[in-house]
């Protein structure tokens, strides 16, 4: 959520920004709103105090033995239109939270402008090219080695639930726990298990509502949302908190199951890992000083890619243009791996600052030098398990038809350093 001052007195800050992103957002009616609570807040000050007045006549007649029923007939008037006028700004109060909930983040400066991912700027690449014939598909592969049960898992939930078996869930596990050690043991996080199911509040602490509600699984009778990432309880665990400054930045590395019903994905690739309903990820979430956040940012960015290279994975970084950035981000950078069967790089991380954004929505502050501010929040992917899979087992197939396992994940796969195809 945007700062509201900017909505009295700057608002052609907010213009520009919205324009740069080319998000269409009625801003007029938005400062129409906010004038007119400004309106009733003065009239609501002016009744407030000549009820006060009122009631001071009331005891100054009742000590003087005066009749006071006419006064306190006024202070009763009073009482009924301050009601009045109070439920009207209330009314203003919540039109205007709705629509400023709506209202995505402004870019930050250095943000390349850009309608499109066409537009998005390649910082740098690392890795060589896939050398070599080309490689099976990862879901026909997958299927060789008997790693993953697709068809199985749309029988029992649908598609986009693969199932994981024997050592395609080995290696699952396995990603998953590397990218956890190395966070807590090289990085300097914390390691959190949260929960994977939220309440409305903590959805929209981290801005996925009201924007997004029609990606989110939800319980209805319950009131809560299967979490999309683990941004979402991570993040919200300090909300309506003042943190130490002292202590910041606080790092913390969660893995979650994440679900998203992907309602806008419509027409998209989905055929193999490339867009689950449910999927593996485990987070970084970072809180930082506002004035060293962009420091840490290049360093969450630096975190992710370090995975990357210990995997062997040809990646390249992405700073996203300001009309492919996602709803609460001030500025972004995306990792994508190539998968050489695909022939096409694969987003397998998001790293992300969202500056002030998500803070004052959820309300997460500190206080440095004496003055109370909102942090900056920080997160992105370290990794998401799927397409790190894909281009894994599009990587590292032997001319025998095996694959052949990095060896940072042969310790979690008990030493095997190879999965052969089974004998028929």
């Amino acid at each position: 959520m945007l700062d509201p001052r900017l909505y009295r007195e700057d608002v052609d800050t907010i213009r520009k920004g919205l324009d740069r992103r080319g998000a269409k957002i009625d801003l007029d009616a938005m400062v129409n709103i906010d004038i007119e609570k400004r309106k009733i807040n003065l009239t609501l000050d002016q009744l407030k105090s000549e009820r006060n007045i009122a009631t001071e006549q009331i005891a100054r007649m009742k000590r003087d033995g005066q009749d006071a029923q006419s006064a306190i007939e006024k202070t009763r008037s009073l009482g009924d239109e301050i009601k009045a006028q109070q439920e009207k700004f209330d009314e203003l109060e919540k039109r205007f939270r709705d629509l400023a909930l709506l209202v995505p983040n402004l870019p930050h400066a250095s943000v390349p402008d850009g309608k499109t991912s066409a537009d998005n700027v390649v910082r740098r690449v690392w890795g060589d090219k896939f050398a070599g014939p080309k490689p099976k598909h990862h879901l026909d592969f997958s299927r060789e080695l008997g790693l993953h049960d697709f068809e199985r898992g749309a029988k029992i939930a649908g598609s986009g639930f693969p199932i994981y078996v024997g050592l395609g869930a080995r290696l699952e596990r396995a990603l998953i726990n590397f990218f956890l050690d190395e966070h807590i043991t090289h990085n300097g996080f914390t390691e959190i298990q949260p929960p994977v199911l939220v309440n409305q509040a903590a959805m929209i602490g981290t801005g996925q509502l009201p924007k997004f509600a029609e990606d989110m699984y939800t319980i209805g009778e319950d009131g809560l949302y299967l979490v999309p990432t683990a941004e979402v309880p991570v993040t919200n665990m300090h909300s309506g908190e003042v943190l130490d400054a002292a202590a910041l930045p606080i790092a913390y590395a969660a893995y979650t199951t994440c679900f998203r019903r992907e309602a806008g994905s419509w027409g998209k690739e989905t055929r193999g890992f490339q867009r689950l309903h449910q999927f593996d990820k485990v987070e970084m979430v970072m809180f930082s000083d506002p004035a060293k956040s962009y420091q840490a940012h290049e360093k969450l960015v630096g975190y992710a890619e370090g995975l990357l290279q210990k995997l062997g994975l040809h990646y390249r970084v992405l700073e996203l243009c300001t009309g492919d950035m996602g709803f609460g981000a001030a500025k972004c950078y995306d990792l994508e791996v190539f998968a050489p069967a695909e022939e096409r790089w694969l987003e397998v991380s998001s790293v992300s600052n969202f500056e002030d954004f998500q803070a004052r929505r959820a309300n997460i502050r500190t206080k440095i030098e004496g003055k109370a501010q909102f942090v900056h929040t920080l997160n992105g992917s370290g990794l998401a398990t799927p397409r790190v899979l894909v281009a894994l087992l599009e990587s590292n197939q032997t001319p025998e038809g095996g694959f052949r396992i990095p060896e940072c994940l042969r310790p979690y796969m008990g030493g095997l350093e190879e999965i052969r195809p089974k004998k028929k």
